[in-house]
């Protein structure tokens, strides 16, 4: 049975809370257990996030296909993986769940819901890897999705893990998960007014890394629904 586009949203909604509650928790925990130590912190904020997405997109994925990611959600609906009706639904679960996981992982360890970040995140070379990280991000997706559609959870957060050490701006790669972190004032934040850019530069890079994959794979439409893993299309 085709799940509804309700049970989709609900999916959506709960894996990006998660999502959320694992970046911004570990965060928290790694830079208060650290004592000081920012690459102890970062490890430790790295292998919570890697471990927690293939968890819950194969926990999701079955369901709405874990996007947890409105780049990843627009370039499924432009390969015909997602009905372009659904893709705001979609989008506005992603954005409300983020925002939920923050203040979950803030409730956990007695901070307030929300704060303002002031953690600059900006300039060339930032905006630079994010646009990397989120090409990467697709290329694993798209690239995957054709011949190992079932390892594509491994491979995501494989490349995540790799990516926060390897970008400059330690790979948002996620335009809900970027907004989000506006509004925690820890380890994992971004300043409000650095969120435009860095969304921008993940869009653009999805797009890339679709544009190419059309090209890459020919077949590629047709394969659209197994992005993050294979589910029902209505």
């Amino acid at each position: 049975m085709k799940p509804t586009l309700l049970r989709k949203i609900v999916a959506e909604f709960i894996g990006t809370l998660m999502l959320l509650a694992a970046v911004v928790g570990s965060g928290i925990m790694g830079e208060r257990l650290a004592a000081g130590n920012v690459a102890l912190a970062l490890l430790a904020n790295t292998i919570a996030t890697g471990a927690a997405l293939v968890a819950i997109i194969l926990a999701f994925g079955s369901t709405s296909g874990a996007h947890l990611n409105p780049a990843v959600t627009l370039a499924d609906a432009w390969q015909g993986g997602l009905a372009w009706r659904e893709t705001p639904a979609y989008i506005a679960a992603q954005i409300a769940g983020a925002f939920a996981g923050v203040a979950t992982a803030h409730r956990m360890f007695g901070l307030a819901l929300f704060t303002a970040s002031t953690h600059v995140r900006t300039g060339p070379a930032q905006l630079f890897s994010e646009f990397i990280a989120t090409f990467g991000l697709l290329s694993v997706i798209w690239g995957c999705a054709k011949h190992r559609p079932s390892a594509v959870p491994f491979a995501v957060g494989a490349y995540i893990t790799a990516a926060y050490w390897f970008t400059a701006s330690t790979s948002f790669a996620n335009p809900a998960v970027t907004v989000a972190r506006s509004v925690t004032n820890t380890f994992a934040g971004i300043r409000p007014a650095d969120t435009a850019g860095f969304v921008a530069a993940q869009l653009s890079g999805a797009a890339v890394a679709t544009l190419l994959f059309r090209w890459l794979i020919p077949s590629l439409r047709t394969e659209a629904s197994a992005v993050m893993v294979e589910h029902d299309i209505q």
